[in-house]
């Protein structure tokens, strides 16, 4: 889990999307190896997204923050810099739910996709946000990820 922050990485800002995604996913069942809380700059975030998958071999990395319109926003470039295939079904669902909540949620860039085994996702900076889109695509993501892995079959319900 990657929080992108200026001010939260200068300690003038408390980072609560960050540990309130650790929370969701724990209470999910899912393990959190690893968190970080980085500025918005691009190969700072590519280095972690590239070691987190290649070296860590994590299945899941969430970002959060750098997806809207600020000149430092640059989560989702590094996304996709990184990715070898893009997913972006994931983020598109996020930003259709987020509509229903906010029109707001149009300005979003997030991008979702894989590289090797893992999934990358980003997901907005604000906590009330996080906790809406991870209620939306957690339910199915296990789902996703065992097709990933090798573990799932590709079934059609």
């Amino acid at each position: 889990m990657i929080t992108l922050s200026d001010k939260g990485f200068a300690g003038e800002r408390e980072d609560r999307s960050g540990p309130l995604i650790r929370e969701m996913l724990e209470e999910a069942g899912y393990q959190v190896v690893e968190t970080l809380l980085l500025p918005d700059e691009k190969e700072g975030l590519m280095r972690q997204l590239m070691r987190l998958s290649d070296q860590r071999q994590v299945n899941l990395i969430l970002t959060t923050g750098g997806t809207g319109f600020s000149r430092r926003d640059i989560t989702p470039e590094a996304t996709i810099a990184v990715c070898d295939r893009m997913a972006r079904g994931i983020a598109e669902a996020i930003r259709g739910y987020s509509m229903t909540i906010t029109k707001r949620a149009m300005l979003s860039r997030a991008e979702s996709g894989i590289r090797k085994k893992t999934l990358i996702v980003n997901l907005p900076g604000s906590p009330k946000a996080v906790r809406e889109s991870l209620e939306f695509i957690l339910p199915e993501l296990s789902h996703g990820l065992g097709i990933l892995r090798g573990t799932e079959g590709e079934c059609a319900r």
